[in-house]
């Protein structure tokens, strides 16, 4: 049996209207905080040097297409499917570490992790998780409910392995995850139906702020890393990430 066979779509689709104003409120913000030096700092010079990147604007362009490309899948994934999961489900915020949604069903309790794909453990954080899944338990124990612990992997697919111990809670991913959640096993395809335009809404503005950090970071990087004939200053550069 589902979780839940009886979701309700504008529900669904407010959850994703939440979601992507949070989604792009955050990326803009980060974007909008950029400065050259916080940046350069993490960044490997000698890279930059080896692949002959002798533009500033060559070199910002890269930096701020990876910057965006890793901070938007960390804040899509924190904002954008344990909402939705939670609607999904017509569940509640987990209060327990570890758990993001508790589903009371008659005499069953389901504890669901939510997770964006599914390569986000190491063999620590997985330990952890099992760990926070068994403190839970107890609680479901006390209150003499069945406890059903899931770790739900909002896309992607996982293999079950039959090896090894046999694990006390399921792992499901993808169009398993959803169908667990809803009963409907389209909903994974629907997900992307129910965002409509909604997208669309924030496009432009998200374009505005990356084209101010571009011509913002260009001029600090040129102020910052240039000799007077507009070249690089590799040695300053290098100095400035890896001195003393």
């Amino acid at each position: 049996m589902p979780i839940n066979n009886n979701y309700d779509e504008q529900t669904i689709v407010k959850s994703i209207a939440v979601a992507l104003e949070e989604f792009y409120s955050a990326l803009i913000a980060k974007v909008d905080q950029l400065n050259i030096k916080s940046i350069m700092k993490r960044k490997n010079p000698y890279l930059f040097r080896a692949k002959a990147m002798n533009g500033a604007a060559q070199i910002v362009d890269a930096i701020l297409a990876a910057f965006v490309s890793s901070s938007e899948e960390t804040i899509f994934g924190n904002v954008f499917f344990e909402p939705i999961a939670t609607a999904a489900s017509q569940g509640q915020k987990a209060l327990a570490e570890g758990v993001d949604i508790m589903v009371e069903r008659d005499n069953t309790i389901y504890a669901i992790a939510v997770k964006s794909g599914t390569s986000v453990f190491n063999a620590s954080s997985k330990k952890k998780q099992e760990q926070n899944f068994m403190a839970a338990q107890k609680l479901a124990q006390q209150v003499h409910k069945r406890f059903v612990p899931i770790i739900g992997y909002s896309y992607g697919k996982k293999k079950v392995s039959d090896r090894g111990v046999p694990k006390f809670y399921q792992e499901l991913a993808g169009q398993d995850f959803w169908t667990e959640l809803t009963g409907d096993d389209q909903f994974y395809i629907k997900l992307i139906r129910f965002m409509g335009t909604l997208p669309e809404k924030y496009v432009e503005e998200f374009e505005k702020s990356y084209q101010k950090a571009a011509n913002r970071l260009v001029k600090e990087f040129t102020t910052e890393f240039c000799l007077e004939d507009g070249s690089i200053d590799w040695e300053k550069l290098v100095e400035f990430n890896s001195g003393k």
